[in-house]
């Protein structure tokens, strides 16, 4: 492993904050800067963020590490971006100027348009195409909704006029300041427009969704030279070495190199994402088959499962309800009951993802008495998180892949109380690393490799090197009876049978 005074900058631009993170070459944080932005809800399960407003939080928050990097006297080397997967923007080839807000991958305003298609027969072909199932989550029909909104984009998107990309490939256009239209194999596959045993975009798929071939980006490793940051942004043509989606930096950074490596992230959502290799499973539990990573053009597969919303429940006891003012407090105030006195909260705020797989669900708590308080409601939240991830186990497990340990990042997982609660309803190892940032680390790593690969001076990375890095903080082994284990996860069935069919 090259130990060196290089240091890389990883941009993570998430659902509800943009991002950066310096690193030196051994992956550890040297500092971080991060701005919040607005989500926009103009519709019952409607979600939109202002391009604009992660153009300039993603530039302000990395100009702030590229200064601190300088101040250090270790100037950075290189930039790796990682991003919200699947949230859409379309944007002037000329100017530069999106067309319409980013349609956020929480939005369902495109379910009607998904349950068209699948009148149509057309899911089978997209899912053994794609390993994605047709739900509005992904990107194509939110391309379509647009291209259709806006008067005469469809034209100008089959003219080349118009670029399409998902969260990093707009980035990379106006870091390069228009210079490089290209995304990366992780961001493509979530697209429901990539042929994932190929590699590329699928024309028959084009034609399913009705997206023009002309506006769609490049496809390209997740390691290796994407372009220079325009020289006027931060004073230097810093090069791009890596883009990767959140969840597939996050098992980088986990180290999940190996088939049935597993890692769980919990940050506005919460992903499961298991190596497959070079296999590609193809789920019969309503799991996502899915591009883990692509370098040197060969394909590593995973299997994923898909929670809407973890953190982002957190987030709306906190805003919404206002009965937290900071998610730390969650800790103590679940920890205080002895119980969660028979209250559930299903956390359906934009429909359910995996393994249900309902657009049109909605939240719901039950169990309300004259004696529940903010407490229970908090309780009730931090558990939804591990009863949902504990669904996607059940899936995992019903495709054949048997898990013992798995790993755990993001924001929720500082909350030990979560953690214990966690391992106790998985009735696994729970493992979590001195780096909790493994989505950042896992852009930043990528293109540390890419540079020291690409430079003769320097000996070769591989991913064992990046493996090698991660490092516990704590573990957390089930100390629940399997009695009140079974109990619990009884009383959730019931919550979500009830939710799912109105009952």
């Amino acid at each position: 492993m090259p130990n060196n005074d290089k240091t890389i900058i990883a941009i993570d631009q998430g659902t509800t904050s943009s991002r950066a993170i310096l690193f030196d070459a051994n992956g550890h944080i040297l500092a971080q800067e991060g701005a919040e932005f607005a989500q926009i809800f103009p519709h019952d399960g409607w979600v939109e963020h202002d391009p604009e407003e992660i153009w300039n939080t993603t530039v302000n928050v990395t100009k702030a590490m590229v200064d601190a990097a300088i101040a250090m006297g270790r100037p950075a080397s290189a930039i790796g971006i990682t991003n919200q997967r699947e949230t859409t923007i379309i944007w002037d080839r000329a100017t530069g100027k999106p067309i319409h807000n980013a349609i956020v991958w929480q939005d369902r305003r495109t379910a009607d348009i998904c349950a068209g298609l699948k009148a149509a027969g057309h899911e089978d072909i997209i899912t053994a195409k794609t390993g994605l199932l047709l739900d509005p989550y992904f990107s194509a029909t939110k391309v379509a909704y647009i291209l259709d909104q806006v008067e005469g984009a469809r034209a100008r998107a089959a003219a080349g006029e118009l670029c399409m990309g998902t969260v990093d490939s707009f980035l990379l256009w106006r870091l390069t300041s228009g210079a490089v239209h290209a995304t990366d194999a992780t961001n493509a596959s979530r697209t429901s427009l990539l042929n994932i045993e190929t590699g590329t975009w699928d024309d028959e798929l084009l034609e399913i969704f009705n997206v023009p071939a002309a506006c769609l980006p490049e496809v390209r490793d997740n390691a290796g030279h994407f372009g220079d940051c325009d020289p006027a942004l931060f004073g230097a043509p810093l090069p791009i070495l890596s883009m990767i989606g959140d969840q597939q930096a996050a098992a980088v950074g986990q180290g999940c190199f190996k088939p049935g490596a597993l890692k769980s992230t919990y940050g506005t959502g919460c992903f499961v994402i298991v190596n497959t290799g070079d296999t590609r499973i193809k789920s019969t539990n309503k799991l996502l088959s899915t591009i883990g990573y692509r370098l040197d053009g060969e394909i590593s597969y995973a299997l994923e499962g898909s929670i809407f919303i973890s953190g982002a429940i957190v987030q709306w006891l906190r805003d919404g309800l206002q009965i937290i003012e900071n998610a730390s407090s969650t800790e103590s105030m679940a920890s205080a009951l002895s119980g969660n006195s028979g209250v559930y909260m299903v956390p359906a705020l934009t429909g359910l993802g995996a393994p249900h797989w309902s657009p049109h669900a909605r939240g719901a708590i039950y169990g309300i008495t004259r004696d529940t308080g903010p407490a229970h409601f908090v309780r009730a939240a931090l558990e939804s998180v591990a009863y949902q991830t504990n669904d996607l186990f059940t899936a995992i497990a019903g495709d054949g892949i048997d898990v013992t340990i798995v790993r755990v990042d993001g924001g929720m997982t500082a909350n030990n109380w979560l953690m214990q609660f966690l391992s106790d309803i998985l009735d696994v190892t729970v493992e979590r690393p001195v780096v909790r940032e493994t989505t950042a680390l896992g852009a930043a790593m990528l293109a540390h490799l890419a540079g020291e690969n690409a430079d003769s001076n320097s000996p070769d990375m591989s991913l064992d090197d990046i493996a090698a890095m991660w490092q516990s903080d704590q573990r957390f082994e089930p100390a629940m009876d399997a009695a009140s284990r079974d109990d619990l996860i009884a009383g959730w069935q019931t919550a979500i049978t009830r939710t799912l069919t109105g009952l």
